[in-house]
């Protein structure tokens, strides 16, 4: 993607007025998608970004740039310029970057660039017409494919130099129900870190019948009621749940800033003792699953509760600094900007 040389010079460049550590992170990423409404394919998107992200630590302050000019001047310019909002003297002069071989936990088959867009809409077809079948009730099909092939790169004043790929495809089957002036839906995205070959191992039709069968069960379902009850949360959708209701306050990126309610209660029990939480970032095609994170380390099992427990945090490398913990594998990019 870039030499290694360059990468060196980018990296000197962005330590150039005292900052103690930098960092290159270098995208190039495709992305495919196709959507299908009542059996007819309305659009097919595909897309290319690349681009090289320069981030500088000085102590606990943060700079961050990003360009899609790949070109050695303009990288050194742009790092250049990111360092000239810290003030100081250089304290690395030389820097022997390490390249590190990445073990792929997530082997891919058959690449979705290989496949045609002719097998694909057939794969769309199938689940179109399984849902559309499954009641009269079922006013609207809806279907999405997508696929994405990331290729990564990145480097730092550590030493580390590391590449790596990460291969995605999803689909997304929709279903609209109907009765009088009510409707419904139900959706199923099963989706894998893996190729195309994942739809000869999954059950397409199944996922396309769960579709359905929620959007008609929904139409003949009485109103909830309402009070307190026993609430039973599944391993799908409930993780999201559990996510957005208690995975945020784990991340430093607010432990950090003191804005978790988790925040200095380490060791303390902050849940009922039936109550385990697992960020595993290391299972085989799944589609949280990375080799590495986006900082370039490994991804690990963290077990964040434990019986009720706290025991950890999802740590990145500048909330590390806040928090004089290690990196625990977890970082994230939306894209190299």
């Amino acid at each position: 993607m870039l030499s290694q040389e360059l990468i060196n010079n980018v990296i000197l460049a962005a330590l150039s007025t005292g900052g103690d550590f930098a960092e290159v992170f270098v995208e190039n990423t495709y992305a495919n998608s196709i959507k299908m409404l009542d059996g007819k394919v309305e659009d097919g998107i595909s897309g290319r970004d690349f681009g090289v992200g320069i981030r500088i630590f000085q102590n606990l302050r943060s700079v961050y740039v990003y360009t899609n000019n790949i070109e050695p001047n303009n990288l050194i310019r742009v790092a250049k310029e990111a360092a000239s909002a810290l003030q100081g003297n250089p304290t690395v002069h030389d820097l022997v970057l390490n390249r590190v071989t990445v073990e792929n936990n997530h082997p891919i088959q058959l690449y979705p660039k290989d496949v045609s867009k002719v097998r694909k809409v057939e794969l769309m077809s199938l689940a179109h017409n399984v849902v559309s079948n499954y009641d009269s009730l079922i006013s609207q099909v809806e279907i999405g494919l997508a696929d994405t092939e990331q290729h990564i790169l990145i480097a730092n004043s550590e030493g580390l130099f590391v590449e790596d790929q990460r291969v995605r495809t999803r689909l997304m089957i929709q279903a609209v129900a109907s009765k009088g002036n009510e409707k419904q839906s139900g959706f199923y995205g099963p989706g894998r870190h893996a190729g195309f070959e994942i739809w000869d191992q999954l059950d397409v039709e199944h996922y396309a019948r769960e579709a359905a069968r929620t959007a008609v069960t929904m139409i003949h379902a009485d109103h909830a009621p309402s009070g307190k009850m026993p609430v039973v949360i599944d391993n799908e959708f409930g993780g999201v749940i559990f996510h957005e209701a208690c995975g945020h306050g784990l991340e430093a990126t607010s432990v950090a800033k003191g804005t978790s309610v988790f925040t200095g209660k380490l060791g303390q029990k902050i849940a009922s003792d039936l109550v385990s939480a697992v960020d595993d970032g290391t299972i085989p095609n799944a589609w949280g699953s990375l080799n590495i994170d986006d900082e370039g380390n490994p991804t690990q099992r963290n077990v964040l509760i434990e019986n009720g427990i706290l025991k950890s945090y999802m740590i990145d490398k500048l909330n590390g600094r806040r928090m004089n913990m290690a990196a625990t594998g977890n970082a994230r990019r939306q894209s190299y900007r």
